[in-house]
């Protein structure tokens, strides 16, 4: 809003306040007459206000105001100091300057004594809001809906309490340039000019002003201690040369990648440099650029492989620097580890089990995690063999090193030796699975399905320890656990010829036979503890299982193993509807104690009408704990029918307060 020096007198001004609060409606010759801002701020809040009461102030307690500070406290930084010169010129004048919030919520104010005092007996101190929502029609209100200056005069005000006063105020904006405060002084009506509200606008844009280049000035700081925090802890070799080719910067990493001291090159041409590569070299001769080049760098005994960044540095059209930036090839890995989570957490005594043939298998597992051997694991699916694989790699000497699992029946055949041995041709190279898991384990999940051609390279690398990317001429040593695992019988593989006969008898040493679950039914309370447990992780959610329901578990001849009971505790838990597993949150199968095909016979007896009826009345008795209006709504019927009902059943509300089980009903 533009300043005006106000010509309509109060007395007119009033007379239209008047007649609108009366009858809702003005002429358009009166509507004229008045500030357009103030005229929609007046039909706005009719509805909403009666002029003559005193409003219902919003006021946030000390508490609730400490929070709102300190989200602004660079803005009552900035302000305070400028709020001081303002009254240092209206002093006298009986105002006061407030500081708000975008939201209308006061921050701050001072002023001539007897003004700050009369704010406080209304109640419009600090944390009170000055929306026009809240207090009607004021000068902080329409900055809040407008973003722009403001001044309110007298009966301006909707509200008739506040016609002694003029308010003016303006916008605050931050850097991006939000609305981020609210300047504005209160005093008598008489009182307000033009002169006023432009002081009142300078002020405001001074506030945004310094509110800016204080947020530049952090922001370059913050960036300065960013290079300097990253230039002292960079974890790469780095080498700089200028355009003739002379190194002007190398660090302490560089040079034990290069086997020299950092000194020892500093200001030779890169030629001379013996420890550097030629391909790189080459590539800076010609002005190339490297992205993730993997480069040896060799010399008395020592070979050390790098991912090799080559950048140019460029002023206008003319190469000026060129830096190149060496990356250990083995930091890359254990970088590429921890990003894939590749290290497992599992242990042998993680594993629930139990039975007699589980025990069993994890005293085995035990011996086998101690020794350097490859292990076989058999088991149907769903056993938990990966599960075992993972606490065997966690138990042994190797448990700091990465954990790689590789589905061999999702890889093709015509891209398995690439995909395991890795490829070196041209600039794309691209590690094997054996060095991603060097110092670790390897574990190949349903290794039946290995072509021959695979199974070849397998055994040639667990015999020599060393691995032939495609397309390289250079062998790779590594230092890798083998674990495979598999649902089939590889004896009859061998037999068919379908499985080398030499990499079977390299798994022999060691082989793991995870027992199915219908062979160890005592696991299975431990085994859905666990598992319930697990679902519940993150809830806040109670669980249960009903005997009933474990009698039903344990009967069941689960098929899918230890997978299809996790998977069936999770869906039964979501069809109960207060955390407890009952049989009739079981599917079909599982209550009938066998797996079903086809559509007959019926998975379980038909209940008769008068059986379903008084079951139904039982599960909402014991959902509702016997209370009987909840239990009529639940099952859609009327109390006195519900009550006729239950005489029928012999049942009472004590009947339910016993539980399912006839004890105590656990909410």
């Amino acid at each position: 809003m533009q300043p005006t020096d106000y010509p309509l007198k109060p007395d007119r001004l009033r007379q239209l306040w008047t007649t609108f609060v009366n009858y809702g409606e003005l002429s358009s010759e009166q509507i004229a007459s008045l500030d357009p801002a103030v005229w929609l701020s007046w039909q706005r809040c009719r509805p909403r206000f009666d002029p003559f009461a005193t409003p219902r102030l919003k006021r946030l307690s000390q508490a609730s105001l400490r929070p709102v500070r300190r989200a602004h406290i660079a803005l009552t930084n900035v302000a305070a100091p400028l709020m001081e010169d303002i009254h240092q010129d209206i002093e006298g004048s009986d105002c006061a300057i407030i500081l708000a919030t975008s939201a209308g919520c006061v921050l701050d104010f001072l002023g001539d004594p007897a003004a700050v005092q009369r704010l406080q007996e209304s109640g419009m101190g600090e944390g009170s809001y000055w929306s026009e929502e809240h207090v009607g029609t004021n000068a902080v209100g329409l900055v809040r809906i407008m973003a722009l200056p403001s001044q309110v005069v007298g009966a301006e005000h909707y509200l008739r309490i506040y016609h002694p006063y003029a308010t003016t105020a303006a916008p605050i904006y931050d850097v991006r340039g939000r609305m981020d405060g609210i300047l504005a002084i209160v005093g008598p009506a008489h009182t307000a000019t033009s002169h006023t509200l432009g002081l009142v606008m300078t002020a405001a844009r001074a506030i945004s002003n310094q509110l800016h280049t204080d947020w530049y000035v952090e922001e370059a700081n913050r960036h300065l201690s960013a290079v300097k925090t990253t230039l002292g802890a960079i974890s790469e070799g780095v080498i700089a040369w200028d355009a003739a080719g002379v190194v002007n910067h190398t660090n302490e990493l560089a040079g034990q990648i290069l086997g020299v001291k950092p000194s020892v090159i500093l200001g030779r041409h890169i030629e001379e440099i013996a420890a550097l590569p030629r391909p790189l070299v080459e590539a800076s001769i010609a002005g190339r650029e490297l992205r993730d080049v993997e480069v040896d760098f060799s010399g008395e005994g020592r070979n050390v492989s790098c991912l090799v960044n080559l950048r140019l540095v460029v002023e206008g059209q003319t190469p000026v620097a060129t830096i190149a930036m060496l990356r250990p090839m083995e930091q890359v890995r254990r970088l590429v580890h921890a990003q894939m989570g590749t290290r497992a957490t599992l242990s042998l005594d993680d594993i629930a089990g139990q039975s007699r043939a589980m025990r069993a298998m994890l005293r085995q597992a035990r011996v086998a995690a101690r020794g350097q051997a490859p292990v076989l694991i058999r088991g149907e699916g769903g056993a938990g063999k990966n599960y075992i694989a993972r606490a065997v790699h966690y138990e042994s000497s190797r448990a700091d090193g990465p954990f790689i699992a590789v589905n061999c029946r999702a890889i093709p055949h015509e891209l398995m030796i690439s995909e395991f041995l890795g490829s070196d041709e041209g600039s794309h190279t691209r590690p094997s699975k054996f060095e991603l898991a060097n110092g670790g384990t390897l574990l190949l999940d349903q290794v039946e399905n290995l072509s021959l051609e695979m199974q070849a390279a397998l055994l040639q690398v667990i015999e020599t320890g060393h691995v032939l990317r495609i397309g390289s001429v250079r062998p790779i040593p590594v230092d890798v656990r083998i674990i495979a695992s598999t649902t089939a019988n590889l004896e009859e593989a061998v037999a068919e010829g379908s499985f080398s006969s030499h990499l079977y008898y390299r798994f022999g040493v060691f082989t793991l036979v995870v027992p199915p679950l219908r062979e160890r039914p005592d696991d299975i309370p431990l085994l859905a503890e666990r598992f319930l447990a697990r679902i519940t992780e993150n809830t806040e959610r109670a669980s249960w299982i009903s005997d009933e329901a474990m009698a039903a578990l344990c009967r069941y001849p689960w098929p899918g193993n230890v997978r299809e009971l996790e998977s069936t505790l999770e869906r039964a838990l979501n069809q109960s509807h207060d955390g407890t597993i009952r049989v009739e949150d079981l599917p079909a199968t599982v209550r009938v104690g066998r797996v079903v095909t086809g559509a007959s016979p019926h998975p379980e007896p038909v209940l008769s009408l008068e059986e379903s009826e008084r079951e139904a009345i039982l599960r909402a008795g014991w959902a509702c704990q016997g209370r009987v209006t909840e239990m009529a709504e639940q099952l859609r019927i009327g109390r006195t029918t519900l009550w006729r009902k239950m005489k029928h059943y012999d049942l009472s509300p004590e009947t339910f307060k016993l539980g399912p089980n006839g004890g105590e009903n656990v909410s």
